[in-house]
């Protein structure tokens, strides 16, 4: 028996213009969650990528139980017993969760025709022993985010992997998920799988796994017994020196009132009888980081979708600096001064197909200066796309014309919030705008947002992290079932509390 389950040796990736994988060497033992840990743009997801057949490296050697292996693509990564839960997930929307589990492995029988039944009854007994609680019926555009999820491990599961890789797979899941998470993955070591963790969650790392590798820069950094270093030094390996986790912020010079939310209320598209948005009434003032709390799901999306004219409210009123924009659309908001990082970067954020430089210069291309008479000023847009670029460390394999589909997520998250904070704004709404991100990363957000309203600018900003929320916002209020609950300030009031609010206790009422 080999004493490693895998062995990446010495592998080296390059792209044009940069080395993602320089030298790295990774060893993962049976029974063991290994987590990677590193920056965004640091070379973990293309290592994996790796691993699992999607890019072939120009050296180094991938050893499997002990023996030389070749992985040529994926499916050939499946025979061997790995699998992937990658970032974006990837599925087909319109196929039902069963479908999506057995695409590709599929069991045909006379006249080419589908044997579903063996099927079905492998995904329900593993979703059973595991678990993962999920309808193989449903269509997977119909479920949530962390029942999508659930259907990519499965998928690992029916192919019978015994060496699995879960890229970021807390980035987009409620505290809740998370937990849930963290359990099976404890199951399935416990199994005696080989786990690979990709997270730029520090907690989590210390939570589960065994021990870390870390990459900078696409090199390697270091392998650490994770229960025998601390989060800090794990943090200062990964960016290089040390990092503030306390966010640092000057006393609050509150100004006017720039964004006032009055009776907004807005109809399920599924059920007109219930409310998504329910009489939701708050102010939003110059020097202010408002943060909405609450459990995913209660409102939270629907609203930064109305106030950022993606969504139409049945009824109520936006108030921007006294004008009425409620039916106004997105252009206009732009110029009236919202920013705004949505919560999906793909959908949303940015045109994926398009280049860095063209992303960035998304909320000013139509601007003087940028244009004129429809005629591009290319030295505009190169010198802003430079610029942020710089500011913002966004980082990618040939700098502004790198197709924005081939950067990491994390480094797509960068590219949209340094485009919303240099816009010009009265106001910055923010959706989850560090998921994805590291912790030198998240310190840049935080510190950005925070200059922001110092700047006597507004910040409405939507977070599912109660320390986040506790750490950056002047004041809370926390959505449940699309009703406000409660508006309290962080030093009034304990995690313990805000958890009750979301659950649906109102303030006043007995915690």
């Amino acid at each position: 028996m080999a004493e490693y389950a895998i062995e990446m040796l010495n592998i080296t990736k390059r792209f044009p213009g940069i080395i993602a994988n320089d030298n790295i060497t990774l060893q993962v033992k049976y029974g063991e969650i290994h987590a990677l840990l590193g920056e965004n743009g640091a070379g973990k997801s293309t290592l994996m990528s790796v691993l699992f057949g999607l890019y072939k490296p120009e050296e180094g050697r991938i050893l499997l139980d002990g023996e030389e292996v070749e992985i040529t693509n994926p499916r050939k990564a499946n025979a061997l017993g790995i699998g992937m839960v990658h970032q974006h997930f990837m599925q087909i929307k319109n196929f039902t969760v069963l479908e999506n589990i057995v695409l590709g492995v599929e069991t045909v029988g006379s006249f080419d025709v589908l044997q579903m039944d063996e099927a079905r009854k492998k995904v329900v007994a593993l979703s059973e022993k595991y678990g993962l609680k999920i309808d193989p019926d449903e269509k997977v555009r119909d479920i949530t985010v962390g029942q999508q999820q659930r259907v990519e491990i499965l998928k690992m599961l029916y192919r019978d992997c015994k060496i699995l890789i879960f890229d970021e797979p807390t980035a987009v899941l409620t505290p809740q998920e998370i937990d849930e998470l963290m359990e099976i993955m404890k199951g399935l070591k416990a199994e005696g799988k080989a786990i690979v963790f990709i997270t730029h969650k520090l907690d989590e790392i210390k939570a589960v796994s065994d021990k870390c590798t870390v990459l900078r820069l696409g090199k390697y950094i270091g392998t650490v017994e994770t229960a025998n270093t601390t989060t800090h030094q794990m943090a200062e390996m990964m960016v290089g020196r040390e990092v503030n986790f306390h966010v640092d912020k000057a006393p609050q010079k509150l100004g006017e009132t720039i964004l006032e939310i009055k009776d907004l209320c807005l109809a399920n598209e599924r059920n007109n009888d219930k409310l998504v948005l329910d009489h939701v009434n708050f102010k939003v003032n110059a020097g202010e980081i408002l943060c909405i709390a609450g459990i995913e799901g209660n409102g939270q999306s629907e609203i930064v979708k109305v106030i950022s004219g993606l969504m139409k409210q049945d009824s109520g009123q936006i108030i921007l600096n006294g004008k009425d924009i409620s039916s106004t659309n997105v252009r206009q908001r732009i110029i009236d001064g919202i920013s705004y990082v949505p919560e999906d970067r793909h959908k949303h954020g940015l045109i994926l197909d398009n280049t860095l430089r063209e992303n960035l210069v998304l909320k000013k291309y139509f601007l003087p200066g940028f244009q004129k008479g429809g005629i591009i000023n290319f030295k505009e847009w190169d010198d802003l796309s430079d610029r942020l670029i710089d500011e913002f460390d966004i980082r990618s394999s040939e700098g502004k014309k790198t197709m924005s589909r081939s950067m990491s997520g994390g480094n797509q998250q960068k590219a949209i919030v340094a485009r919303e904070i240099d816009a010009k704004h009265d106001i910055i709404v923010a959706m989850q705008p560090t998921r994805g991100l590291d912790v030198g990363a998240i310190e840049g957000i935080h510190a950005n947002l925070v200059a922001q309203r110092d700047a006597g600018k507004a910040v409405l900003l939507v977070s599912y992290d109660l320390e986040e929320v506790m750490g950056v916002s002047d004041r809370i209020i926390v959505f449940y079932e699309g009703h406000v609950v409660a508006d309290v300030r962080p030093e009034d009031v304990t995690v313990n509390e805000l958890g009750l609010y979301m659950s649906g206790s109102k303030k006043g009422e007995n915690l």
